[in-house]
């Protein structure tokens, strides 16, 4: 068996073989604990013949992990110092292929078609960059990209968002975006303490499960997620406020706007974060009526 990437000293003399530097504009925090590791696979439930995505490498911790877990992992790298370390790092795995490629750039169903032809199934499990972690996501659902579900590593503070249930302050337009394609769990809080460098948060480890369908059947997905978003516009206002002010000509259509709330049964007065999914669905199939 290989020694482990993502332990503190190995960790240090990769870096110091390479001379890498951190660079903060990427997110760049490495795990240095093999426990933090193997639940994190853990909780992706991988089988022989599973297929994994991972979004950020770094050194190959989370990498080598999966590649002893999994048929085929196939990582996105955005740095390009990092792609000789982990072409050493990742050597003893012949199941790893590295792309230098942003995701947020990347066609990934090109990629499935091409490199996953012998798996059955897929899942995306990675220590994602902070500053990008909600782009990352949304892409990867809202392109319906066939995967089981997503195990990642992010600031607890929007994992807590991810998987808020209504009537809490975490509540808003991220928690209805991520639950209406999945069901959403936070499975682990991660302390600071076990990255280098420290980030200045603490972490958690999401875990999100595809639905066999949307979580609310809408008559228009886009408008529904304009709705969603135009409800949380300011917190503390009432739906009916943030609706009119939101909405295209929603000043206009007040009176529409408050036919619709009572149609689907919501009183006008109350506030976005109380709304679960499927109330939100009801509202924005009346208010489609007003708003075509």
């Amino acid at each position: 068996m290989n020694k482990d990437i993502a332990t503190p000293i190995r960790t240090r003399a990769i870096l110091e073989k390479y001379g890498f530097s951190f660079k903060k504009s990427l997110g760049q925090n490495f795990l240095i604990d093999t426990n933090i590791l193997h639940r994190i696979v853990d909780f992706a439930e991988l089988g022989d013949h599973s297929g994994t995505i991972e979004i950020g490498p770094g050194i190959g911790a989370l990498t080598e992990q999966l590649a002893r877990r999994s048929k085929k992992v196939v990582a996105f790298e955005i740095d390009q110092r990092l792609l000789p370390i982990l072409a050493d790092t990742l050597s003893p795995y012949e199941n790893v292929k590295v792309i230098h490629k942003d995701i947020l750039e990347a066609d990934v169903q090109e990629v499935i078609e091409k490199e996953f032809t012998n798996t059955e199934d897929l899942m995306v499990v990675a220590n994602l960059p902070y500053y990008v972690t909600t782009p990352i996501i949304m892409k990867l659902l809202e392109e319906q990209i066939p995967i089981r579900g997503i195990v990642c590593m992010l600031q607890k503070e929007v994992a807590d968002r991810i998987s808020a249930k209504p009537g809490t302050k975490e509540y808003g337009s991220l928690s209805i975006a991520v639950q209406y394609y999945t069901k959403a769990e936070t499975v682990m809080i991660v302390p600071k303490t076990v990255f280098v460098p420290q980030p200045n948060v603490d972490s958690a480890v999401i875990r999100l499960t595809k639905r066999e369908e949307p979580a609310v059947i809408v008559k228009d997905e886009t408008f529904f997620f304009q709705v969603t978003r135009a409800s949380f516009a300011q917190r503390r206002k009432t739906l009916l406020n943030n609706l009119t002010s939101q909405l295209p000509d929603g000043k206009q259509k007040k009176e529409e706007i408050i036919s619709a709330l009572n149609a689907a049964g919501i009183e006008p007065t109350r506030r976005g974060e109380t709304l679960s999914v499927q109330e939100f669905g009801r509202l924005s199939d009346e208010l489609l009526h007003y708003f075509q």
